[in-house]
């Protein structure tokens, strides 16, 4: 992998998914490869933390088995969706349409489009313009391939897919699946060449034929939900994006957390319930304290939680943002339904010069 791409890979537990994000360090433009619609507070964050413009989200093909983020991300950054102009008109609303040839470009690197039907006909795999790394969706996976029994697939088509443009690339090509669903992470071309059990070894088309038409596999769970939406890039039918809190500007963090700007909360201060979970003498310290906080500190709050208000939202503060972070995750698991972590804490608010009560 070249020294100056950010990569990283990302999972989805419910649909066993795997989203890659490649960014240039130098110039910090990005795209993202197989979005998952709920993961997308997730990826936005990790975009934004890691500083990356996003240029293009990509999706190897339409997907069967969840729903794509792509269109939210276009709201989110005005980036441009690129999947397969195989699929024509039934996905209008992707503005990059690809065909084998073509390159996907982000800073000094490129991603090259090579055409891969069989699993779906509009399935794609990407590869890295210095072909060390391999997105081969579902056409290809670690000792497997897509199965090939509806969106137009074909056993025969996908076996030609697979030798004639993923095991062209070299041996030591990294291959990254769409899916997997026993924990494997990426596997190389040499080894699924010696090893893959349906097209490795010395298998011929015969061969792979006659395994993928026997797979008998059960309809896929998220079939009937998820084509329709992938069809509208993802776009929900009420059009509207979902939001974490309806009450304020809460965003959830790359570690999981809801959190909101402390310039919202002192503009709001009378809407919230805010929660100091500070130990007893940095309430004294040169910091002080929000004027009408509760003060529990965090070591006590499981036990004083019929202490909290519900009436309110409430926004959980300590000195930099940490502990109240926990503090969050613990008034979740007692049922509250509107919270947030004060981002930055009392030396963010201090910082911003907002008021403070000392004593």
């Amino acid at each position: 992998m070249s020294t100056d791409l950010i990569f990283r890979q990302l999972y989805d537990a419910a649909s066993s998914t795997y989203t890659y994000l490649l960014a240039d360090a130098r110039t910090h433009e990005a795209v993202l490869i197989d979005t998952v619609f709920e993961q997308h507070p997730r990826d936005k964050a990790l975009l934004e933390e890691l500083g990356l413009s996003l240029l293009t989200v990509l999706d190897t093909h339409c997907h069967a088995d969840h729903v794509t983020g792509a269109w939210l991300m276009q709201q989110a950054t005005g980036c441009r969706y690129g999947i397969s102009r195989r699929y024509g008109p039934d996905i209008a609303c992707a503005d990059l349409p690809l065909d084998h040839g073509d390159a996907v470009h982000f800073g000094s690197h490129t991603l090259e489009v090579r055409a891969t039907p069989g699993h779906t006909d509009g399935c794609i795999t990407y590869v890295t313009g210095d072909r060390h790394m391999a997105f081969t969706g579902d056409a290809l996976l670690i000792r497997g391939a897509g199965r090939c029994d509806f969106q137009q697939g074909n056993a025969h088509t996908l076996y030609r897919s697979i030798v004639g443009q993923i095991f062209t690339l070299p041996d030591s090509c990294a291959v990254y699946p769409g899916h997997d669903y026993s924990g494997r992470t990426m596997s190389t071309v040499g080894e699924e060449k010696a090893h893959n059990p349906r097209i490795g070894g010395h298998a011929d088309e015969r061969d792979f034929v006659g395994f993928m038409e026997n797979l008998n596999l059960p309809h896929p769970k998220q079939i009937d939900q998820a084509l329709p939406a992938n069809l509208r890039c993802g776009r929900p039918e009420d059009g509207r994006v979902p939001l974490p809190a309806e009450w304020g500007p809460v965003r959830q963090n790359y570690a999981g957390l809801l959190e909101i700007d402390p310039e919202w909360v002192v503009q709001h201060r009378g809407e919230v319930h805010v929660l100091d979970v500070r130990q007893p003498q940095e309430m004294q310290e040169s910091l002080g304290f929000i004027e009408g906080a509760q003060p529990i500190p965090l070591n006590e709050l499981k036990a004083r939680l019929s202490e909290i208000p519900r009436d309110r939202p409430v926004v959980a503060v300590c000195h930099a943002g940490m502990r109240s972070g926990q503090a969050t995750v613990i008034l979740r698991a007692a049922g509250f339904e509107r919270y947030a972590n004060m981002r930055g804490g009392m030396l963010l608010w201090s910082q911003l010069g907002l008021p403070v009560q000392t004593r």
